[in-house]
C-alpha cells in the first residue's frame, strides 16, 4: 500500500495492478503508465468530411444491396435522382449499375406520368449539372432500349425527343435573350449533341445508325446561334462543332449536300464582319484548320496492303532523324537519303573511337590522338593572349 502511494496509484486500485515481488533486482520503483486519452469527437465528425461531401447521399448507396435501395425511397423522384447524382460523383459505376437501375424502373415506371417525370429527371440534369451530358446521353440510350413500358403517348426515346423539342423550337428567342437563358439553351444544345452521337436506332433491316431528326435539328441550331454572333453563341457552336463536325460532315456527304462547307462559309463571314472578341475570332479560325484537317483524324493504311511510302503518309513517321556535316537534318523521306546516309557513316570511320555521344573509347598513348597537333591556332592564340593581359590589368585596377 505504502509502495502504491509513493507512484501516485490509489490504493482503492491494488486489485487492477500488478506489484512485482521485492527483490534484489528491482532496485528502483516502477512508474506508472498516465491513463490514455479517449476524444470525444465521433468519426463521424463533419470534420472528417471534404467539402462539398454529402454524407447522407452515400448512406443510401452504401451497406445495402443495390436490390433494396429503392425500398427505402418514397416517390421515384427521389430514388432517380440520388441515383443521378450517385452516377454524377462516381461515372465509373454505369457500367456495373445501370442494369440493376433499369430492373428497378421497370418494376416502378408503369404509368404515363412515372415515365414523363423520368424524362424530365434526366433532361434537368443532362443540361444544369456540368459535365453530365455525355453521361446523360448513354443513360438515355440505355433506357430507350431497356425499359419495357411504351404506352399510348410514346416511349422512353420518343417522350425524350418531344421534350428536347420544346426546347428547340425556341432557339431564336434563346438565341437572343438575357445571359441565363443563352446559358440554359447552349447547355441544351450541347446534350442534343451527345444524343445525337449515343442515341443509337435500329433501323428497318437491323441495323444501328443515329437518329436523323437529331442530324437536322443541329443543323438548324447552328444557324441559329452563326444568326446572333455574340459571343458566347459562338464558342457554343465551336464547341458543337468541334464535338460533332467529323460525324455531321459524314453523314451530310453520304447524303450529296454540302452543308458543312456552308457552315465553315458562314464562320469566315463572322470572322470578318462579326464584333465578336479577339479570341472568340481566334477559335473559330482554329476551327477552320481543324476542319481542314479532315477535323484531325488520320486515316490508317488498307489491312489487306503493305504500307509503303506511296500509300502511307505516315510512313517514315518512326524513322530517326540524321544530319549532315553542315547540320542540316534529313530522315529516310529525303530523296538523297541514301547518299547523305553514307556520308554519315564515311564520318563516322574517321573517329572509330567514340560513341555517338562523343565518349572517348580510345586508351592512352593512342596513336592516332598523338599525331594530332595540341597548338593553338595563331588567332586564337592571339586572342587568347590580348584576353589575359586584359584581364591582369582589370585585375590590378
Amino acid at each position: 500500500s505504502e509502495h502504491l502511494q509513493q507512484t501516485g496509484i490509489p490504493s482503492g486500485s491494488q486489485d487492477k495492478v500488478s506489484v512485482p515481488d521485492s527483490g534484489p533486482e528491482m532496485a528502483e520503483p516502477q512508474v506508472a503508465v498516465a491513463p490514455v486519452v479517449t476524444s470525444k469527437l465521433s468519426v463521424k465528425a463533419p470534420e472528417f468530411y471534404p467539402s462539398g461531401y454529402n454524407q447522407n447521399f452515400n448512406q443510401n448507396f452504401a451497406e445495402s444491396s443495390f436490390e433494396d435501395r429503392y425500398d427505402g425511397y418514397l416517390t421515384l423522384a427521389e430514388y432517380v435522382q440520388d441515383f443521378l447524382n450517385h452516377l454524377t460523383e462516381q461515372p465509373g459505376c454505369f457500367e456495373t449499375e445501370i442494369e440493376q437501375f433499369a430492373e428497378t424502373l421497370n418494376g416502378w415506371v408503369t404509368a404515363d406520368e412515372a415515365l414523363q417525370e423520368l424524362v424530365e429527371l434526366i433532361y434537368q440534369q443532362a443540361t444544369s449539372v456540368p459535365n453530365f451530358s455525355y453521361m446523360g446521353a448513354r443513360l438515355c440510350n440505355y433506357l430507350s432500349h431497356h425499359l419495357t413500358i411504351s404506352p399510348q403517348s410514346g416511349n422512353f426515346r420518343q417522350l425524350l425527343l418531344q421534350r428536347c423539342r420544346t426546347e428547340y423550337e425556341n432557339r431564336d428567342e434563346a438565341t437572343k435573350g438575357d445571359e441565363t437563358t443563352r446559358k440554359q439553351f447552349h447547355a441544351f444544345v450541347l446534350f442534343l449533341a451527345e444524343l445525337y452521337l449515343n442515341l443509337e436506332i435500329k433501323g428497318t433491316k437491323g441495323q444501328v445508325m443515329r437518329a436523323e431528326i437529331l442530324q437536322e435539328g443541329l443543323r438548324e441550331l447552328l444557324n441559329a446561334l452563326f444568326s446572333n454572333p455574340v459571343d458566347s453563341n459562338l464558342i457554343c457552336a465551336v464547341k458543337l462543332l468541334k464535338l460533332t463536325g467529323s460525324v455531321l460532315e459524314d453523314a451530310w456527304k453520304e447524303k450529296g449536300k454540302n452543308d458543312m462547307e456552308e457552315m465553315i462559309q458562314r464562320i469566315e463571314n463572322v470572322v470578318l464582319d462579326a464584333n465578336c472578341s479577339r479570341d472568340v475570332k481566334h477559335m473559330l479560325l482554329k476551327l477552320v484548320e481543324l476542319r481542314s484537317s479532315n477535323w484531325g483524324r488520320v486515316h490508317g493504311t488498307s489491312l489487306h496492303t503493305e504500307a509503303t511510302p506511296e500509300n502511307d503518309p505516315n510512313y517514315f513517321m518512326n524513322e530517326p532523324t540524321f544530319y549532315t556535316s553542315d547540320g542540316v537534318p534529313f530522315t529516310a523521306a529525303d530523296p538523297d537519303y541514301q547518299e547523305k546516309y553514307q556520308e554519315l557513316l564515311e564520318r563516322e570511320d574517321l573517329f572509330p573511337d567514340y560513341e555517338e555521344n562523343g565518349t572517348d573509347l580510345s586508351g592512352p598513348g593512342d596513336p592516332y590522338f598523338d599525331d594530332i597537333d595540341d597548338e593553338m591556332d595563331p588567332e586564337i592564340e592571339e586572342a587568347y593572349e590580348k584576353f589575359c593581359l586584359e584581364s591582369e590589368h582589370k585585375r590590378k585596377q
